[in-house]
């Protein structure tokens, strides 16, 4: 198990989906926050995700039994703990957990299985016990779950190629690595598809690696 990573976030943990049901004040908190994640130096990125924070929430607050507002929190929530680093970040993952576990209840589907996407990338990423909750066989339950909602998805199988090489099976990694550079383009999506599809070309350059 890895510690808290920038690369985190989340990640755009979103899937292909079509996007119909997102609010045009969510629709433009996920673009802003793929313009952060992949095009601001990252020495701008942490004071960013914190106004973006503050901008999901409210959003949340306003839609409460609405599963989207919720993930995206969670996701811009995780990629500032990701910026921040360190026993800091802990709290800010751990809030983010309860958001994602709030969306699951309220809809588990919602987003194309975002929930489990995000869920396990959490828990294989974050410390475990005495000082986080990570836990490798629940990130691989939820990833699993992610990638039965959508098994060509450019996400859930970035995020588990990622597990997989966490727990050293190399092969496995890249031909999951191999299936996300696969996965259809999303065209309202173009700066997450780029970035994303830039760090499954160096991931399957460090399974190589690894062989």
């Amino acid at each position: 198990m890895k510690t808290l990573m920038s690369s985190f976030f989340i990640l755009c943990l979103t899937s292909s989906v079509a996007y119909a049901d997102l609010s045009p004040e969510l629709i433009e908190v996920r673009a802003e926050w793929a313009r952060i994640k992949y095009q601001l130096p990252q020495k701008e990125r942490a004071a960013a995700l914190q106004k973006l924070t503050q901008r999901s929430h409210a959003i949340s607050q306003a839609a409460p039994n609405t599963a989207e507002p919720l993930i995206w929190e969670a996701i811009i929530l995780s990629s500032l703990a990701g910026e921040e680093g360190g026993l800091s970040a802990l709290a800010k993952v751990k809030q983010a957990k309860k958001l994602l576990e709030q969306a699951e209840e309220i809809d588990p589907d919602s987003l194309d299985g975002s929930v489990y996407t995000s869920l396990g990338s959490l828990y294989y990423q974050v410390p475990g016990w005495p000082v986080g909750f990570g836990d490798d066989d629940m990130a691989r339950q939820y990833l699993q779950k992610a990638l039965a909602i959508n098994p060509g998805g450019i996400d859930p199988n970035f995020f588990y190629g990622d597990y997989l090489m966490e727990q050293g099976q190399y092969q496995e990694a890249i031909s999951t690595f191999e299936k996300a550079l696969k996965a259809p383009a999303r065209p309202d999506r173009p700066i997450a598809d780029s970035g994303r599809r830039q760090e499954i070309q160096t991931a399957i350059e460090k399974a190589r690696q690894k062989l």
